[in-house]
């Protein structure tokens, strides 16, 4: 079982000073994933990067919009840089995706709980994302990769609703090559063109090689897919103590002062991103709470 207090222990300490002044950031690249979601990778105009863990967030503020929670998605191990993808779904997010090279932009953070890779090794690894849920993942998935003798098994399933809906299609062929991992994604609607699994993600879970007494899975993507992805996983015989969630919410303070993302008696902002599904059982059972 893994321990709260084990966890946060090496949680990075949080930025210094005031939580609620953004620090100026410069977009050093872009790189476009789809037509509507971009990559940013941003680095401090001033002073270092601050640390974070898989799974925290950053609040991204576009200067006169507003601000919006992101999930960061790039390489732990690297210090220069905060790697954002972010898609256009409203104001904030649309004036973040319309940035430039060379184009300031705020940033509060990082926020939130982390992955538990440090807790989860020697363990078989079991990823599952739906869409844009690869994200926030991929932080999870460079750490374990470069750890690779560190865990068992490692098994990334993914799902998206179309092949052209794809995201990190580069990455996902370079980890399909990997002889020692098992990656296999799958789309809800396939063209002509495509000739891999057409399906839900979580049906590639009863596919998967794992074991279920001594394995961690990572879920993160929309709500219902992750609520059928924890049931495929339970019937798997995956503990309910070894299953973890990444939850989304309106977040608009990022330490737990507003009450936005309230779940239950939890903040998302604070007690999450990512909370382990034992925890948040009888609330995960509740529609649109």
């Amino acid at each position: 079982m893994f321990t709260e207090s084990a966890e946060m222990a090496r949680m990075p300490p949080a930025a210094s000073g005031d939580p609620f002044v953004p620090r100026i950031y410069c977009v050093d690249r872009i790189r476009r994933e789809l037509s509507d979601t971009v990559t940013l990778e941003i680095t401090p105009s001033q002073g270092p990067r601050p640390r974070y863990a898989p799974g925290q967030f950053n609040m991204l503020y576009a200067f006169g919009v507003g601000e919006v929670a992101i999930s960061i998605s790039g390489d732990c191990a690297d210090d220069r840089t905060f790697v954002h993808t972010v898609r256009d779904v409203g104001a904030a997010s649309r004036a973040i995706t319309s940035l430039d090279v060379g184009a300031a932009i705020g940033v509060r953070g990082p926020f939130g709980t982390a992955w538990p890779v440090t807790d989860a090794e020697g363990s078989d690894i079991v990823i599952v994302a739906g869409g844009l849920g690869l994200a926030p993942l991929r932080p999870a998935i460079y750490h374990v990769l470069a750890n690779r003798s560190r865990y068992g098994r490692i098994a990334i399933l993914f799902g998206t609703r179309h092949p052209q809906d794809m995201l990190y299609r580069d990455e996902l062929a370079a980890w399909r090559r990997n002889l020692d991992i098992s990656v296999e994604v799958t789309v809800d609607h396939a063209d002509r063109d495509w000739r891999g699994n057409v399906g839900v993600v979580p049906a590639l879970i009863a596919r998967a090689s794992f074991d279920p007494h001594d394995t961690v899975a990572l879920v993160c993507g929309p709500e219902i897919m992750m609520r059928f992805a924890v049931n495929a996983l339970r019937d798997a015989g995956v503990a309910p103590d070894h299953i973890h969630l990444s939850m989304e919410r309106n977040m608009k303070c990022a330490i737990g002062l507003c009450g936005h993302c309230q779940f239950g008696p939890q903040f998302v902002c604070k007690d999450g991103p990512v909370m382990r599904f034992d925890r948040i059982a009888s609330l995960f059972a509740v529609r649109e709470i």
